[in-house]
């Protein structure tokens, strides 16, 4: 499997289960930090796509407790 196929299906992997929990905030910035995450992996050598969707998904999940009061406030306010 190629590194663009492992990537796709950990990124997709994530991007699902994130989903379909309703943990994911504006999509830009979530593709963003689980692709950042992803990558990160990549580059200490895992190319396992299961590992790299949970390690990105708890990436995520440490992202979002960090800013999830901001995202509430920008959806309220638009």
């Amino acid at each position: 499997m190629t590194i663009r196929c492992t990537v796709e299906s950990a990124f997709f992997i994530a991007w699902s289960c994130l989903e379909q929990s309703g943990e994911l905030g504006p999509p830009d910035e979530s593709a963003n930090v689980i692709l950042d995450a992803i990558e990160a992996q990549l580059r200490t050598g895992e190319r396992r796509q299961l590992m790299l969707a949970n390690r990105a998904i708890d990436a995520y999940r440490a992202h979002a407790a960090l800013h999830r009061s901001s995202w509430d406030r920008a959806a309220r306010f638009g």
